[in-house]
């Protein structure tokens, strides 16, 4: 299975036909896809598609992009024109000289690089920002890589294609002008990890909170040492942070945090008929 990954050509600026890509897949033997049988016929994403990625992501000139399966290096480049850095990755060697050229000719050379290797033996760790146009199947075989690897707070942005059961955080779709085909584009942030128990103290009350977690989504239980179980009226988690809103009778909270190593540095609101208090919220994972 290794050689079928290393040798399908579906790059993040261009994919190949979906009839060829029939005859790829499903007449020709995996064995004879190799990394030398490189010249299947793709199709460029179109520059608005390629800036509505880069919009979603909203990229900033602090951010470091890398475009795994770089096709002709447009992703990382017009990154790059906006203020960005970054590499692509790509197993084509024409593909990386063409990339190449159009780096120097844009003046971006010194900002961008095209490496020419396979995706799934690459360190992507250092990246603010992931793009791709690949296959539903690399999608979701890169999935756990990219969950495992990638520090949360790093976005993911996919053209055509999503991650299975990993619902987006965003999704868009539009056509181009001219054409009747309608692009999708999957946006993603990675979560940290908060499934477990958690505690905290405010005055002589103890918090016990427990979260499971599906991806970004989570689902909390919350009580304290008084015996007072609390509703639960919303719980988001965005990258590293965290915001939980819960009531119990007349008195509501509002917790709201940064999760680091295995605790939450954050504040907390505590609304009780008129009155109104905040305070540190410090969970602990037990």
């Amino acid at each position: 299975m290794k050689n079928y990954f290393q040798s399908y050509k579906a790059h993040s600026s261009c994919l190949p036909s979906f009839s060829l890509l029939f005859i790829a897949l499903f007449l020709i033997p995996a064995h004879s896809l190799t990394a030398q049988n490189l010249d299947v016929p793709y199709v460029a994403t179109p520059q608005k598609v390629v800036s509505r990625m880069l919009e979603i992501a909203d990229l900033q000139p602090s951010d470091y992009v890398i475009d795994l399966g770089s096709g002709d290096g447009r992703i990382v480049i017009t990154a790059a024109l906006h203020g960005a850095s970054g590499h692509g990755v790509e197993l084509d060697p024409k593909r990386i000289k063409e990339a190449r050229e159009k780096a120097y000719q844009k003046g971006v050379d010194k900002q961008v690089m095209f490496v020419e290797a396979d995706i799934f033996e690459t360190d992507f760790s250092n990246a603010s920002i992931i793009t791709m146009y690949l296959l539903p199947s690399i999608n979701k075989k890169l999935r756990p890589e990219l969950l495992q690897t990638l520090e949360p707070g790093t976005k993911i942005v996919s053209h055509s294609f999503d991650m299975g059961k990993w619902e987006p955080d965003k999704q868009d779709a539009f056509k181009v002008k001219g054409s009747t085909h309608t692009h999708n584009i999957f946006y993603w942030v990675i979560p940290a990890n908060v499934e477990g128990s958690w505690q905290w103290s405010n005055g002589t009350r103890t918090f016990s909170m427990d979260i499971t977690q599906n991806f970004q989504k989570i689902e909390v239980n919350l009580t304290d040492n008084q015996g007072a179980t609390y509703s639960i009226k919303s719980a988001y988690l965005k990258g590293r942070r965290i915001t939980i809103k819960a009531s119990n009778g007349a008195q509501s909270l509002v917790c709201s945090g940064r999760i680091g190593n295995n605790q939450i540095d954050g504040i907390m609101q505590i609304h009780a008929d008129k009155k109104a208090e905040i305070n540190n919220w410090n969970p602990i994972k037990n």
